[in-house]
């Protein structure tokens, strides 16, 4: 076996942003959504609900995102108990608070014109990571909510914001009405926020639930005290239902890939003896005399060894590749990690 060892220009590391669709099968755009009754009737879905692109008893099926209510004040939801102010609604506003803000202090605010509101009612989607994988490519977001017979497509502004504004949980972009993935229609509206680098979008429950926009109250049941959060009336449910109805949530993903590119240089002189025992006679020399001073080897795979000697990588040439003293061959192998 010939060994030669690798010079520093021989290595080369690169990085590329790769961008594809959010969902399985490598589909951009969900039209139909299921959840999972098992999971529903759980104490979990007080919590939320999870998604999936086909029925939960599939063989194909994964959860594609989660919905979630989360009430400021922990309203719109029964307490834990009766010795508790706390409930399920408070607790999901406070899990995705400190997730984006990393804080308790910091509240979900949204513009409406030129007046910033802190709404109670906050809805999140929360993206699998799976789906999403190191982040949300920024303009791909396409979301349709409906209620009844009105419709509300959704997306964020990062292609047409001036300047990138972060968080602790990293970039945050506005969410306004749309025309298409990237497309913003109007900014008199701040519908909601997405997060692309944890994956979260949260929209203003209480400004949505408003009968100028969806129609119908189906995110908060006005009132005071504590309000029905079984059957119908869930939150999580009228939630899903907007999206379901919706029929429309266009996603990609983006992630960078590392790779190494490491160029093996076989020169005229080097590789051209075949390794194979059998051309080897058991004193040690050639079995065939004409192959002395014009050899010839078929270069098949290349291995990557450690100053070890510990195999780390066999790259596998499509057709083997002739070499002699005539000629000189660079391969190129790329390791993706």
């Amino acid at each position: 076996m010939s060994y030669k060892r690798f010079d520093l220009e021989d290595i080369v590391v690169s990085s590329d942003a790769i961008t594809a669709p959010a969902w399985s099968n490598n589909v951009t755009q969900l039209t139909e959504f299921y959840t999972s009754s098992t999971q529903v009737a759980a104490a979990s879905a007080n919590y939320y609900y999870n998604i999936y692109q086909t029925g939960s008893g599939e063989s194909n099926a994964a959860v594609q995102f989660s919905i979630a209510h989360g009430n400021r004040s922990g309203s719109a939801a029964p307490a834990y108990d009766s010795s508790v102010s706390s409930s399920y609604s408070s607790t999901v506003y406070g899990q995705f608070r400190t997730l984006v803000f990393g804080d308790e202090d910091t509240d979900f605010t949204f513009a409406t014109g030129s007046s910033t509101s802190t709404p109670d009612d906050v809805l999140f989607i929360s993206v699998e990571r799976a789906r999403y994988k190191e982040r949300i490519f920024p303009g791909s977001l396409f979301l349709t909510l409906k209620s009844g017979s009105n419709n509300l497509h959704l997306t964020d502004n990062s292609l047409t914001a001036s300047t990138d504004t972060f968080v602790d949980g990293g970039r945050v972009y506005s969410i306004y009405s749309a025309s298409a993935a990237g497309a913003v229609a109007s900014t008199d509206i701040e519908y909601g926020k997405l997060f692309p680098d944890v994956g979260v979008i949260a929209l203003n429950g209480q400004f949505l639930s408003g009968s100028t926009h969806l129609g119908t109250k189906w995110v908060h049941v006005t009132g005071s005290g504590l309000h029905n959060y079984t059957g119908a009336t869930r939150n999580n449910l009228q939630f899903f239902k907007s999206i379901e109805a919706g029929q429309n949530f266009k996603l990609r993903s983006q992630e960078t890939v590392s790779s190494n590119y490491v160029f093996i240089r076989a020169r005229n002189s080097e590789f051209n003896y075949s390794n194979n025992p059998s051309n080897i006679t058991g004193s040690g020399e050639l079995r065939h005399s004409v192959m002395i001073d014009t050899p010839q080897s078929y270069i098949t795979a290349v291995g990557l060894y450690n100053d070890n000697n510990d195999l780390l990588a066999v790259a596998k040439l499509s057709t083997p590749l002739l070499k002699d003293f005539t000629k000189e061959a660079l391969i190129r192998v790329k390791l993706d990690y």
